[in-house]
Parts: C-alpha cells; sequence; structure tokens
C-alpha cells in the first residue's frame, strides 16, 4: 500500500500581530480524500508534534469533505497526535505532501527536518507536494548536489497578488512567490484564486485552497 506522509504546522499565531493562524483545513481534507478514495494510506505529522493549529477561519463544515473528516474517528486520533517530523522515516513514505495556512510562513521554510525528509523522499524516487502556502517548505530544501530542489522546476504557490489581496503582504516574514523564484523555481502565478496546479516530474504544487483537490489528483495519478 502506498503511504503518504501529509504535513501541517505548529505555528499558531501570524508572526508579531498576535492574529490566530494555524493550516488550512480543507487544504489537508481535500487531497486526503483523493489520497483515500485511491486505496493509499497516511500518516499526519507537525513540526513539533502534537495537536496542530487550525486557522478557525477554515473551519467550515458546510463542506462536506470538511464535515466528513472531522467526524471521522481515525482522522481525529491523527490530528491529536501528529508525528514530530524529526522522527519521520523517510523510507515508509512514497510521498510527501505539505498542507497551507499562513501558520507554515513562520515555522516551514527553516526547518531542518523537512530539509531532511524532502531530501530524502525526492531522492528515493517519492514525490514531493504542496498546496496555497505549503510550498515555503521547499523554498530552502537542498538535494544531495547543493542545489536547491526548487531550481529549474515548474511550479506554483500563493501569489503575491493573493497575499495583497487578503492583506497580508506587510505581516508574512516573506513573500512565498518571490522566495521560491529566488532560488530558482518558475513560478507559474493564474488569476487569483483560481483553481491551478503545475506538475513538474515529480513535483507537485497548487496555487491556493480551490487547487487542494486538484493537488491530490495529480499526486494519485503519479503514484498510480
Amino acid at each position: 500500500m502506498k503511504k503518504i506522509l501529509c504535513v501541517v504546522t505548529s505555528n499558531n499565531v501570524k508572526g508579531a500581530t498576535g492574529i490566530p493562524t494555524g493550516f488550512w483545513l480543507s487544504e489537508l481534507t481535500h487531497p486526503l480524500e483523493k489520497f483515500i478514495a485511491a486505496g493509499f494510506d497516511y500518516d499526519l505529522a507537525s513540526i513539533k508534534g502534537g495537536k496542530p493549529p487550525i486557522d478557525g477561519d477554515s473551519l467550515d463544515f458546510s463542506d462536506k469533505i470538511n464535515k466528513k473528516f472531522w467526524d471521522n474517528a481515525d482522522f481525529q486520533a491523527k490530528l491529536a497526535e501528529t508525528i514530530c517530523l524529526d522522527n519521520a522515516n523517510a523510507e515508509n513514505y512514497d510521498a510527501i505532501f505539505f498542507a497551507g495556512g499562513h501558520g507554515v510562513m513562520w515555522d516551514f521554510a527553516d526547518s531542518k527536518a523537512i530539509d531532511k525528509v524532502t531530501r530524502e523522499i525526492y531522492e528515493r524516487g517519492g514525490i514531493v507536494s504542496a498546496v496555497c502556502h505549503g510550498p515555503a517548505a521547499l523554498v530552502n530544501v537542498k538535494l544531495s548536489d547543493g542545489n536547491y530542489l526548487v531550481s529549474g522546476k515548474k511550479l506554483t504557490s500563493f501569489t503575491n497578488n493573493e497575499e495583497n489581496e487578503v492583506q497580508a503582504t506587510e505581516i508574512v516574514p516573506f513573500l512565498l512567490e518571490t522566495e521560491l523564484k529566488n532560488h530558482g523555481a518558475i513560478h507559474f502565478a493564474e488569476k487569483n484564486w483560481s483553481n491551478h496546479v503545475e506538475v513538474d516530474g515529480r513535483l507537485v504544487t497548487g496555487q491556493n485552497p480551490a487547487s487542494a483537490a486538484a493537488v491530490g489528483n495529480a499526486v494519485v495519478k503519479l503514484l498510480s
């Protein structure tokens, strides 16, 4: 059975603003629905382990997929005790997936655990995937040859225009689109809130929450 390591933030506040944040629920549940439907297993991990913070604005239970997972005992058990990413063994996984939410902007990019497990999964022939702010995980990941994983790769992420629209340009510690480009990524941006996914070999990225299910589909297609 194929197994995917799904990673969320442990950060619960938007920097010095004091504004609560966390991971965006649908950016986890919508890909998970695709993974499970394909017969894949998954683990949930976070930077610090334990119960991760969820962005309250994402607790939308009119979203039937959110509601389905929220009411699922297995999901809630995994969410209550996420694996500390330092303890994740890359050999156990065929793919890694990074959910977004503004929280990741403060703990993904400089995580040594992310750098290590992402490189190891990718260099073993696995898939690396992320949606919305999730590609913050990929900003500083280097391969064994010293090159950035994103260098020369086609990808997408939450865009500078979208960051501006949600009035967070001056809040986030860096602009994700800009930083990915600074490390050699070939970044594609569609209209704000478009369902937009880029696949380059074994790298799958989605632009925003609307792209989450499509990222899941793309990962399933590659793993199948």
